[in-house]
């Protein structure tokens, strides 16, 4: 199974594994889960690094690659689809990279992986943080 993981989470995987749900801690660690990593994570992640809303993310980027493959993740890069969707979107969230994050769920047909309520409210976006979601 393939699932794309939100920024808060790349961070709680790789930093600090005891914030994920019990049942996201469980999923990331089955060998049988594909972990995709939208290109806006360290893109979010380098822009509140950079204006002090994430003073930890610095040496997360500094470690990027290795913490993506600690979580034997793949990159997912954002297409033109993706971009086009996430400005589309009938959804009153304005957050760029929550939107671009919905897209791309939304386009690859990938669970995501969050704990952030905004997304539950786009009907084509299926979030999973709970034991129940998974």
């Amino acid at each position: 199974m393939r699932v794309l993981i939100d920024t808060h989470v790349f961070l709680w995987a790789s930093r600090s594994p005891r914030k994920l749900s019990p049942a996201v801690g469980r999923l990331l660690a089955d060998q049988a889960t594909e972990v995709a990593v939208s290109s806006v994570v360290p893109w979010e992640l380098s822009i509140k690094w950079r204006l002090g809303k994430l003073p930890d993310a610095g040496p997360i980027l500094d470690a990027w690659d290795e913490c993506m493959t600690g979580l034997e993740a793949d990159a997912l890069p954002i297409t033109h689809r993706h971009a086009v969707l996430a400005g589309r979107l009938d959804w009153p969230h304005a957050d760029p990279f929550d939107r671009m994050l919905a897209a791309q769920a939304i386009e690859e047909s990938l669970p995501l992986i969050s704990a952030d309520h905004a997304f539950a409210t786009l009907p084509d976006v299926r979030v999973w943080w709970d034991v129940a979601d998974v």
